[in-house]
């Protein structure tokens, strides 16, 4: 849990390394299997937790475009498709200036 609460990226990948020590001690092969995997991505994870990016907002998009695709019940062509999507990402407003409701 001490690994999360470091800011640099060298005290951070230390952190990791003691506890990358520790797992591959261990007689467990889970956690050894992770522990390798841990290493393999370690400068990812570093930059994620020290940069505070996440693809929270890439998640989001792609979540209303499935949705579109859902609702739409499957569109038969490619430039409708596009057009749907935005219009209700694009921020469109169905009635522009100059046409009353």
């Amino acid at each position: 849990m001490e690994v999360w609460e470091h800011t640099s990226p060298s005290n951070m990948r230390d952190q990791w390394g003691m506890w990358y020590d520790w797992a591959i001690r261990s007689r467990l092969e889970p956690m050894k299997a992770a522990a390798r995997m841990v290493k393999n991505h370690l400068g990812g994870i570093i930059h994620a937790a020290t940069e505070r990016i996440t693809n929270a907002s890439a998640e989001g998009l792609n979540s209303v475009i499935q949705k579109l695709k859902y609702v739409a019940r499957g569109f038969r062509n490619r430039d409708r498709f596009r057009a749907a999507i935005y219009f209700h990402l694009g921020g469109l407003d169905l009635y522009p200036a100059g046409i009353t409701r």
